[in-house]
């Protein structure tokens, strides 16, 4: 239960937060969540494949939002 509450804060805060972010900014966050999942999901759940993906996606997703 304790969980549940928190991911709910949690879900609340970073969408609030995300209001006030620019097209770049999104996009860059965007693109670091999607490369993140991709990179695991290639990578069979390794961290390294997960945070390289992360950081592709962000680089990408900062670009193509320009």
């Amino acid at each position: 239960m304790k969980r549940h509450i928190f991911l709910n804060i949690a879900i609340i805060l970073v969408l609030g937060l995300l209001t006030a972010c620019t097209n770049r900014q999104l996009g860059t966050v965007g693109g670091a969540a999607l490369g993140g999942v991709a990179g695991s999901a290639i990578t069979g759940g390794s961290t390294a494949g997960t945070v390289v993906g992360a950081v592709g996606g962000g680089i990408i997703g900062n670009q193509l939002a320009r």
